[in-house]
């Protein structure tokens, strides 16, 4: 049984009422903002908010435990990478971002480890199936950190093994916060340094 379509108004058909009401209200929020922030400048209206953006990186939000961040390799108590190169964590990744090389270890106890280990975060999704795969919790995502934001070429978004155990060690030694001022810092400064790239070599 066909249900009757409901016969609209000439106004309605027109769509003229409802784009005035949406300049309308666009035109409230900017002239609100606008007076805000002037009175602002002039040390006045400090109580009221002139707007609902972050101010970032002034300002940050605080994140819930469950934020997927960037990426980060744990170590093992002597400093090496904890991941074997099984490979689950690649097979598991939905965008295939995660890009392993396999070499035998020079531990004899220990099969193989990760000659290279890379992740391309223009195509990573930050879904977590890499973590939900890894049988020896050798890669996490609970640094906070968001991912990596600038760059002029593709590579620049490639965080190789250097920097995801990096991620790991300033955790360790300096703990979370200091992974995002490292990533600020290196963003303001528009330098390549902080967590989201290679280490500098001395």
């Amino acid at each position: 049984m066909e249900t009757p379509r409901p016969r609209l108004t000439l106004a309605e058909r027109l769509y003229l009422p409802q784009v005035i009401a949406g300049v309308g209200i666009t035109t409230r929020h900017f002239l609100r903002n606008l007076t805000l922030h002037t009175l602002h400048l002039f040390g006045l209206a400090r109580d009221r908010s002139a707007a609902v953006t972050t101010q970032y990186p002034e300002q940050r939000k605080t994140y819930s435990e469950g934020y997927r961040g960037a990426h980060r390799l744990t170590l093992k108590p002597d400093g090496s990478v904890r991941c074997t190169a099984c490979f689950l964590c690649a097979t598991a990744c939905p965008a295939k971002c995660i890009n392993i090389e396999a070499g035998e270890h020079p531990d004899p106890e220990v099969e193989k480890y990760p000659v290279r280990y890379e992740i391309d975060t223009l195509q990573c999704i930050y879904c977590g199936m890499c973590v939900e795969a890894c049988p020896c919790d050798a890669i996490r995502m609970d640094t906070f950190v968001h991912p990596h934001l600038w760059g002029y070429r593709r590579e620049d978004f490639i965080e190789p093994k250097a920097v995801l155990m990096e991620r790991s060690r300033v955790l360790q030694e300096r703990g979370r916060e200091a992974l995002m001022e490292d990533m600020q810092r290196a963003y303001q400064e528009g330098r390549d340094t902080g967590p989201a790239v290679a280490p500098p070599r001395p």
